[in-house]
């Protein structure tokens, strides 16, 4: 095969992994506008708020759109990751020995993000139960607030999160550190189970802030999704790292002296 047309097979598979990335992003995305959108008179997330006991359906429903919105937040995140494993496998399947699909890896990554979504959700039925959130989903007691804040902020410079933000940075060095792309299904959804467990080890404390300025608050999803970005595709991600965390510092032990 020519230079050109092995180029030309690239393109298409980066416009491929882009598109479908597009589509999970855009399908969660407008399921939790529908959800932050409810019918008139129904209360926010589309179930009972207060210390009442959960249904199953409520978990269930509650779950769907913390799986919606981690999945909406991190698939911009993925991006890189996806299009060098469609890269190198396309040159491998040229070399006769195919790795399995991009999709298992993204799978993989998904469900690590997933399984975080079970311990928000967990977390979000806790604080209902000791009322600690308002009808918005967000932290009432301004005290609680400013300490997330502020322990969010002392993460952002630590040896654990410059490290997982190294690995999430650095697409092809993770991949490296790990022996490489694999050929079987089973390898690869666990290689991107694990890429996704080091995102969470990366963002963890920002997706708590989620709680503080409301659940449902698409404009501080959306912020939120935007620093991580930033952090891990801009030049100087990881000094963004400790800027942002200077910053939540600042603002938490101001919301701390307010509260007193």
């Amino acid at each position: 095969m020519t230079g050109a047309a092995l180029e030309a097979l690239l393109r298409r598979d980066r416009a491929v992994v882009l598109a479908a990335l597009g589509v999970i992003g855009l399908l969660a995305w407008i399921h939790l506008i529908g959800m932050a959108a409810p019918a008139p008179g129904a209360p926010m997330g589309g179930m009972e708020m207060g210390p009442a006991p959960w249904s199953a359906a409520d978990f269930a429903t509650m779950l769907a759109m913390w799986a919606a919105m981690m999945v909406g937040m991190m698939t911009p995140s993925v991006a890189p990751m996806l299009l060098l494993y469609a890269r190198v496998a396309r040159s491998a399947e040229e070399r006769g020995q195919p790795f399995a699909a991009t999709g298992w890896f993204g799978l993989g990554y998904l469900l690590a993000w997933s399984a975080f979504a079970v311990l928000a959700t967990g977390a979000q039925w806790l604080m209902e139960q000791a009322a600690l959130m308002t009808p918005a989903i967000a932290i009432a007691d301004r005290q609680i607030g400013g300490a997330l804040l502020v322990a969010a902020g002392v993460y952002q410079w630590t040896p654990a999160k410059n490290a997982c933000l190294g690995r999430c940075r650095s697409p092809l060095q993770f991949i490296q550190s790990q022996g490489g792309f694999r050929r079987e299904r089973r390898a690869s959804l666990l290689l991107g189970l694990k890429h996704g467990a080091y995102c969470i080890g990366c963002c963890w404390a920002l997706m708590l802030l989620l709680f503080l300025g409301g659940v449902m608050n698409l404009l501080w999803i959306a912020g939120l999704a935007a620093i991580v970005l930033a952090e891990k595709v801009l030049p100087g991600g990881q000094k963004l790292a400790r800027a942002v965390g200077a910053a939540l510092i600042v603002a938490g032990a101001a919301l701390l002296v307010g509260a007193v």
